[in-house]
């Protein structure tokens, strides 16, 4: 968030030399959030997702490789464990 602030004082000052990141066109999907869908490699990529516990979310995914483990871990989510054909365990804890 920080860096978020920072990059946007930053462009204030000095509006031609930031340069504006492209916004990444997701949408939320029952459950998980744009960032999280981002960071599963897109919209396109997710074939399936369904809760499986309260804080278990499985995915069936087209493309594994597509998926950023780093970033899913930037929106929230604890932990991945990746099964056999392309499905994920998202371990997202407990959400109010």
């Amino acid at each position: 968030m920080f860096d978020k602030l920072q990059q946007a004082f930053w462009k204030a000052l000095t509006p031609d030399l930031v340069v504006d990141t492209p916004p990444v066109q997701a949408e939320p999907a029952d459950g998980l959030s744009a960032e999280i869908v981002v960071a599963l490699g897109g919209v396109d990529n997710l074939n399936s997702q369904q809760p499986v516990a309260l804080t278990r979310v499985r995915v069936a995914l087209g493309d594994v490789s597509l998926m950023d483990r780093q970033a899913l871990s930037e929106a929230g989510v604890a932990g991945v464990m990746p099964l056999e054909g392309g499905v994920v365990h998202l371990i997202t804890g407990l959400r109010n």
